[in-house]
C-alpha cells in the first residue's frame, strides 16, 4: 500500500487536497529497519520524522520507574508512531522497537508543520491522542504507586510477550529437504527444531529432535535416513501471535506437551519459542499459579493457589502499565483454578461410580468472570448448558447433575469463591438446563422484562464457557441475539433499571457517601462507577448484535462500528482503568489487613490527585449514562 493511499484512508489526513498528498509523497523517505532494533528510545532527541509503517510490526516500549522496559502497544502496517515531538514540544514519551524487519515512510516535521498551518485539525487530532485529562491523571497515579525494581521484576514474566523472547530469524526448510541436511543444520546452529514451509513460505510443519529420534533413528529400516522433511515432520503445528502473553503460552505449551511454538504474525513466520525459553523467565509465582494449578490433585491444592493470587496482584500493581491487563491476568488464573476444580470434582464423582450421562454439557461462568474482569474477591456466578436431550432422560441427567452441582459449588466455596447472594449458581435449577430450556428462560426475561428478570439478564449476558463443550455456548449466544433483535424494547428496560442509580458526585463536585451504618462514609467503586461503563457498553454492543468479551474489547468494537468516536472511547477506557486501579489497590490493602476484599472505600482517605482521578472517572461514567439514555429512549419515542 502506497503512502498516499494509506493517508487517504486514515484519520486525520482523510479529505486533504490532492496537492498535499503529492507534497508528502515527494518529501517522504522510505527506510528499512532490521528486526529487534530500537528506531528510537524513550527520551531520545527527536529524529524530526513522523513514522508510518509500510510493512512490519513495531512495539511501543516504556521504562518503568525501576528501569524495566515494558511493551505498552503494538503498531502494524498503516499505523503511525513518533508523533509526540512532531506536534508538541515534548520528547519521545516511549521508545519504538521492531519485532520483525520493518519498512517505514518517514514524513519530515518541517513539511507537516507547514501543512498544519492551513489544516490545524491534524495537530488537534494528534494532540487529542497524546493528551487526555483522564489518561494523564491515571499515568501520574500509576507512577506514584510504582514500587521497587524487585517487585517489578517479579511481575515481569506475567506481562512479557512472546515477541520479547522469541528467536528470530527462524531456520526453515522445504518438504523435500533430506533429513540428513536437517540434522546437520540443527547441529551447526545448536537448535532443536526447523520449520517446514511450502513454496509460498507458508508454514506446513515442524521437524524437531524428537521427530528425528522417533521417526528416523528408532526405525529399523535401512532407508530411514533417506527420508525427507515432509515424511518426518509434525504437520500443522500449534502456533501463536507475537503479542501473546508469556503466561498464556506457558500454560498452553505445558497443557499440550509442546516444546516448540512457531510465532506467526498474520500467517507470516516471525519467530519461534521453546519451552526452555519460557522457563528462563518464569518466576516462582508464575510456576505455582499457572503451571501447578493444572497439576493440582485436590481442592486443598487449589485453596493454596487461590490464596497466592494476591502476591501476583501486588507484583503486577507495581508496574507502570495498564491495570486492565493486570485484571485480565488475574481473571486468567481464576479461570484455570475454577476449571481445575470442575475437573477434580468430576473425577471424584466418577471414582465413586457416578458416571455422567452421555450428553453434551458446558459449564459457564457469568458476570465479571465471563468478561475476564475478576479481581481478588469474586463470588460464584455459574451455570450449565446441556444439549437438547429427550424428556425421558431428565431423571437420568438430574441423578448425576444435582449432586455434582452441589459438590462443585461447595468445592468452589472452600477454595475461596463465595456463594452468590442471588443464588446464580449451578445448584440452582434456574441456572442450568437444555438449550431449549435456556431459550424459554431468556425469551421470558426479554419479553417480560420485570426488574428481577432484568437483573438476572445483566449477570447472564456476559456468559462464557469454562469447561465442557463450548459449541453450546455459541448456540446460546445466537439465541440471545435473536431474542433481543425481535424485542429491542428490552434494551430500554435494561437502561431504565440501570439508570435509577447515579454516580456518587454532587453538582459542586463533592462525593456522595453511603449513610448505611456498615458502609457509612464510603462509596462503591464498582456499583457506583465501573458498573455503569460495563452496562452501557454492553447495551450498545447487544444492539449491534456483535460479540466481544472484555469491556475494553467491546469499546473497540463500538469504535469500529462508528457507534462512538475514538476520543470518547479513550476517555471511557481511561475511566474504566482508573476504577480498576483504585479498586484493586483497595482490595490488596484490605486483604493485607486480614479483611475480605471489597469495592467500597473512603474517597477522602485518598490523596488530592487520587480524588481528582476518581471524580473525573465518575464524570466520564455519568456522561456515558446520559448519552446511553438518550440513545435508547428513542426506542420508545
Amino acid at each position: 500500500m502506497g503512502l498516499s493511499k494509506t493517508l487517504r484512508e486514515t484519520k486525520p489526513f482523510i479529505q486533504l487536497p490532492e496537492e498535499i498528498f503529492s507534497q508528502i509523497d515527494q518529501a517522504a523517505e522510505i527506510r528499512k529497519f532490521p528486526a529487534k532494533i530500537h528506531i528510537f528510545n524513550q527520551h531520545d532527541p527527536p529524529t524530526g520524522y513522523l513514522y508510518v509503517i509500510k510493512s512490519g510490526l513495531v512495539e511501543i516500549v516504556v521504562l518503568t520507574p525501576g528501569g524495566v522496559e515494558m511493551i505498552v502497544d503494538y503498531r502494524k502496517t498503516g499505523s503511525f508512531f513518533g508523533s509526540t515531538p512532531i506536534f508538541t514540544d515534548d520528547g519521545y514519551a516511549a521508545g519504538a522497537r521492531t519485532v520483525k524487519e520493518t519498512e517505514c515512510y518517514l514524513i519530515p516535521k518541517s513539511l507537516l508543520s507547514k501543512i498544519t498551518i492551513n489544516y490545524p485539525h491534524i495537530t488537534e487530532y494528534f494532540n487529542k491522542a497524546i493528551y487526555s485529562r483522564m489518561r494523564n491523571l491515571y499515568s501520574d497515579m500509576v507512577s506514584d504507586h510504582a514500587k521497587s525494581t524487585l517487585a517489578q521484576m517479579e511481575a515481569y514474566p506475567f506481562k512479557k510477550r512472546l515477541s520479547e523472547i522469541m528467536s528470530t530469524p527462524v531456520e526453515t526448510c522445504t518438504p523435500d529437504t533430506p533429513i540428513k541436511d536437517i540434522a546437520r543444520k540443527m547441529i551447526q546452529r545448536s537448535i532443536s527444531a526447523i520449520l517446514v514451509c511450502d513454496i509460498n513460505h507458508q508454514l506446513t510443519g515442524i521437524v524437531t529432535e524428537r521427530d528425528l529420534v522417533e521417526k528416523v533413528i528408532a526405525r529399523d529400516t535401512s532407508d530411514a535416513r533417506a527420508l525427507n522433511a515432509g515424511e518426518v515432520m509434525t504437520p500443522q503445528p500449534y502456533t501463536m501471535a507475537p503479542d501473546t502473553f508469556m503466561y498464556e503460552a506457558t500454560t498452553y505449551m505445558m497443557g499440550h506437551k509442546l516444546k516448540h511454538l512457531p510465532i506467526l504474525d498474520r500467517g507470516e513466520i516471525v519467530g519461534i519459542v521453546t519451552l526452555q525459553d519460557l522457563m528462563k523467565f518464569r518466576s516462582q509465582k508464575s510456576m505455582l499459579l499457572i503451571g501447578n494449578v493444572s497439576k493440582a490433585r485436590t481442592v486443598e491444592d487449589l485453596i493454596f493457589a487461590r490464596e497466592e493470587i494476591i502476591k501476583v496482584a501486588r507484583a503486577l500493581m507495581s508496574e507502570n502499565r495498564s491495570h486492565i491487563e493486570t485484571m485480565e491476568i488475574i481473571s486468567y488464573i481464576h479461570h484455570r483454578i475454577i476449571q481445575r476444580c470442575y475437573e477434580i470434582v468430576l473425577d471424584e464423582m466418577k471414582r465413586k461410580g457416578n458416571n455422567p450421562p452421555d450428553i453434551k454439557l458446558c459449564f459457564i461462568i457469568m458476570g465479571s468472570g465471563g468478561r475476564k474482569e475478576m479481581l481478588l474477591g469474586p463470588d460464584q456466578d455459574n451455570g450449565f448448558i446441556y444439549e437438547d436431550f429427550p424428556d425421558d432422560m431428565i431423571a437420568e441427567v438430574d441423578a448425576f447433575i444435582v449432586p455434582f452441582a452441589e459438590k462443585l459449588v461447595a468445592a468452589l466455596a472452600r477454595i475461596g469463591y463465595p456463594r452468590c447472594d442471588g443464588q446464580v449458581m449451578v445448584n440452582n435449577p434456574l441456572w442450568r438446563g437444555r438449550l431449549k430450556d435456556w431459550q424459554a428462560r431468556v425469551s421470558d426475561w426479554i419479553r417480560v422484562p420485570e426488574a428481577q428478570k432484568v437483573r438476572y439478564s445483566t449477570i447472564f449476558l456476559d456468559f462464557m464457557p469454562i469447561a465442557g463443550d463450548a459449541t453450546l455456548c455459541r448456540e446460546l449466544r445466537e439465541i440471545v441475539h435473536h431474542e433481543i433483535k425481535a424485542h429491542p424494547l428490552f434494551l430500554y428496560q435494561m437502561m431504565e433499571l440501570d439508570f435509577k442509580h447515579k454516580v456518587p458526585l454532587s453538582l459542586i463536585g463533592r462525593f456522595s457517601l453511603e449513610k448505611d451504618k456498615k458502609l457509612k462514609g464510603k462509596l462503591s467503586i464498582k456499583q457506583a462507577g465501573s458498573i455503569f461503563i460495563v452496562d452501557c457498553v454492553r447495551m450498545f454492543l447487544l444492539e449491534q448484535q456483535v460479540d466481544a468479551t472484555t469491556t475494553i474489547e467491546r469499546i473497540d468494537q463500538l469504535v469500529k462500528l462508528k457507534v462512538i468516536n475514538l476520543e470518547t472511547a479513550e476517555h471511557i477506557k481511561a475511566a474504566f482503568e482508573a476504577f480498576t486501579f483504585l479498586r484493586l489497590r483497595n482490595e490488596i490493602s484490605l486483604i493485607e489487613q486480614g479483611k475480605f476484599p471489597s469495592h467500597y472505600l473512603d474517597p477522602y482517605a485518598l490523596t488530592k490527585n487520587e480524588q481528582d482521578l476518581l471524580k473525573e472517572a465518575f464524570r466520564v461514567a455519568s456522561k456515558l449514562q446520559d448519552s446511553t439514555k438518550r440513545h435508547f429512549s428513542k426506542i420508545v419515542g
